[in-house]
């Protein structure tokens, strides 16, 4: 099978947007192109908040241009093609043509702008800022 031509990677922020949001969200059986996201369900949205170890999680203004810059700028030194980045207060769109599975692109991305945000003294150092994975339709 070959490589599409991009990925449309979205991930969330941690506590933004829970499964069983009115919203809809996906986990792993509802993540394939095609696939309805998960539809709302309030007892599951509970018990994912109970869940929760840290607080949640949002994207000021410089924290969304310094994760913009880190997207484009890991995108460069890998030579990717970044087709688009939207970065939300609360997650996070990226259109990207890369060689490595899109599951390790979201992985990549949310490390570089961890790591940046770390270093500007943004976001502390145990802070969590991501959900786990991400939508890889």
């Amino acid at each position: 099978m070959s490589r599409p031509l991009a990925y449309f990677l979205t991930w969330t922020c941690y506590g933004q947007r829970l499964h069983g949001d009115v919203r809809g969200s996906v986990d792993h059986l509802h993540n394939s192109r095609g696939t309805p996201t998960l539809p709302p369900d309030a007892e599951r949205e509970t018990f994912e908040r109970e869940r929760m170890t840290r607080d949640t999680f949002k994207l000021n203004t410089e924290c969304a241009a310094i994760a913009t810059d880190a997207i484009q700028r890991l995108c460069e030194d890998r030579e990717w093609d970044c087709l688009a980045v939207n970065v939300r207060q609360t997650h996070v769109h990226v259109v990207v043509s890369c060689p490595v599975a899109p599951e390790r692109a979201i992985a990549d991305f949310k490390a570089r702008i961890t790591r940046d945000l770390r270093r500007k003294k943004l976001v502390s150092e145990d802070a969590r800022l991501w959900t786990i994975h991400g939508s890889t339709r």
